[in-house]
């Protein structure tokens, strides 16, 4: 008998030490990726930029456009109702990416083959910085920093590219302007069939399906072709715009209306997958809307013109300007149980967004960085601090509290070249207070000058 509890000891010793080493190898239960990753405290990000959206192009603002799903993200999303970015697009998208303003670098305008300024090989970006937390990164769409590979979304932090390197496209055959090839993935020049929005949504769904590591969380920037021209939209988004009497316009609410219900597969497959209430979700413009596009000898004379393109109603003024129209866009911020719905009133800049994103994420914000991390004062309600200082190829501007002030270089027969406006109780930019406020004018003149004198020209 006390042989046989002996062996009992010895069998349930050995039973223990035996599941005691296969925990420590690992042949217990697997883990499977999708429990891991709904666990995971690191939000995913997924940053969605329009390319020329006006500030009445989409429905939330009341516009007659249809953008069910845009409009549902800013019911269920903190509206930021005072966002500003540069009046054109590579200046933005480089703020954006950088942390500081766009004229640091050098880059005033759209970068285009004659173009001195680029990023710089040293910078670091915001992809780049979440790489060091252990984000997965992937640019989809279009990436205007650069016009060759070899200065393409690889060599600045994203893992995974897709879409095309120059400021504008033919849609279907992913051209740009005078002909040269700009559609690629990872860096190579690829020949594909579809419409430029369809194609990038696909292969967001794509990644996020089957080609990213599920055990990582990822940083996606999808930067929609549309609503910039060549307007070329399938015949069904057309036909909807029947009431539309301006052919341009009616087109160009056709190219919203595609880039919406593209927007709405997306956040359909990360709610699918499981995803969606760990997914800080960005939407943005680049820029204010376009007045019109007289294109001439482009594409080979196949386009255009467009008399009539975005609405920037009420705002003064049009992409290139920097007046409200041309720098104020939609934006709305998304992520659940942080941000509470409504409407934000502070003012932000895009260089808000990479000091944000990187706090929110526990990770190092670099020493040059310039904008504020400013999540946290939206959700404690608090007053923000910003002095907002933009520049661009035409004109420059500072905001300060409620008061901007522009700087418009002396052109032609123009006599007034500083101007002041309260852009609080005018967001229409109808009154220059600059003879009534000289002492304003005098502190925010000095403050620009101070700005000007940091770039990098």
């Amino acid at each position: 008998m006390v042989k046989f509890l002996s062996k009992i000891k010895i069998s349930l010793s050995g039973r223990i030490l035996l599941i005691a080493f296969c925990v420590l190898i690992g042949c217990g239960p697997k883990t499977k990726p999708e429990d891991t990753e709904s666990k995971s405290e690191l939000p995913n990000i997924l940053l969605v930029v329009l390319d020329d959206a006006g500030w009445n192009d989409v429905g939330y603002n009341g516009s007659e456009i249809h953008t069910p799903h845009i409009d549902e993200l800013a019911k269920n999303g903190l509206q930021l109702n005072r966002f500003y970015v540069a009046p054109t697009c590579s200046p933005t998208r480089a703020a954006l990416l950088t942390g500081m303003p766009a004229s640091r670098l050098g880059i005033l305008a759209p970068i285009s083959g004659k173009s001195e300024k680029t990023l710089p090989d040293s910078i670091i970006t915001l992809p780049a910085q979440l790489k060091t937390i252990g984000y997965q990164t992937a640019l989809f769409g279009k990436w205007h920093l650069g016009l060759q590979p070899a200065n393409g979304p690889s060599a600045y932090g994203f893992d995974y590219s897709y879409g095309f390197l120059h400021g504008q496209i033919d849609q279907y055959s992913h051209e740009y302007k005078n002909g040269d090839p700009s559609w690629h993935r990872n860096g190579e020049f690829i020949s594909e069939e579809g419409h430029a929005t369809d194609l990038i949504g696909k292969e967001t769904r794509k990644w996020f399906r089957y080609e990213r590591d599920s055990l990582k969380p990822f940083f996606a920037q999808v930067a929609y072709s549309a609503p910039h021209f060549p307007l070329q939209e399938p015949k069904e988004w057309v036909e909807s715009y029947a009431e539309i009497e301006n052919n341009s316009r009616r087109d160009f609410a056709a190219a919203m209306s595609h880039v919406d219900d593209d927007m709405g597969k997306l956040l359909a497959e990360l709610k699918a997958m499981g995803l969606s209430e760990n997914t800080l979700i960005i939407f943005m413009s680049d820029n204010g809307g376009m007045e019109n596009w007289y294109p001439e000898e482009q594409y080979q004379g196949k386009h255009g013109p467009n008399d009539v393109l975005g609405d920037n109603t009420p705002l003064r003024n049009w992409k290139s300007s920097n007046y409200e129209g041309g720098i104020r866009v939609p934006a709305i911020i998304y992520l659940k149980g942080k941000f509470k719905a409504g409407v934000s009133n502070e003012f932000i800049s895009v260089t808000d967004l990479m000091p944000s994103i990187l706090e929110m994420v526990n990770a190092n914000i670099p020493s040059n960085v310039e904008g504020a991390a400013i999540f946290d004062d939206l959700v404690n309600g608090a007053q923000l601090k910003n002095e907002i200082y933009i520049r661009g190829h035409k004109q420059q501007s500072l905001i300060k509290a409620s008061w901007k002030l522009v700087r418009t270089p002396g052109q032609g027969n123009r006599s007034v070249e500083f101007e002041l406006f309260h852009i609080e109780n005018d967001p229409e930019e109808s009154k220059n207070l600059s003879d009534m406020m000289p002492d304003r004018v005098s502190e925010l003149k000095k403050l620009m000058a101070i700005h000007m004198n940091r770039d990098q020209l």
